[in-house]
């Protein structure tokens, strides 16, 4: 991966495979987005020239979905990116999936929560 390159973290409810007909699909099967999350960032700097290189799926108008989740990320992501929270941002759910389409990466997990897929833009090493 290259810089602003895009990995997707996705929940065991995205469809992964037919969003990633044009990336790199990897499964982790048994593993949640937050230990995947954290693996990866000890490694993989987010991009410093956007404002929210990590983006999650807006939860969709008429759900009552809460996304606990969401803060976990934050903590992740605050300890490896000095914005912290602010290095976050959401997009509508459908948007996500056409940005998901043109990531280089879509790792597949078993994460049950909902609304748990994240989306990150790889920065300079």
């Amino acid at each position: 991966m290259g810089h602003s390159d895009r990995i997707v973290i996705a929940d065991g409810n995205f469809p992964a495979e037919s969003m990633g007909k044009n990336a790199i699909v990897i499964r982790c099967d048994g593993h949640g987005v937050p230990e995947i999350l954290d693996a990866i960032l000890q490694l993989f700097p987010l991009d410093t020239y956007v404002p929210k290189p990590a983006v999650l799926m807006e939860v969709m108008k008429g759900d009552n979905a809460k996304t606990p989740i969401w803060d976990t990320y934050k903590e992740i992501i605050s300890k490896y990116d000095q914005r912290g929270s602010e290095a976050v941002g959401t997009i509508e759910r459908f948007a996500f999936y056409e940005e998901a389409k043109k990531a280089y990466a879509i790792i597949a997990t078993s994460e049950k929560a909902i609304y748990a897929n994240i989306m990150l833009q790889k920065g300079v090493i």
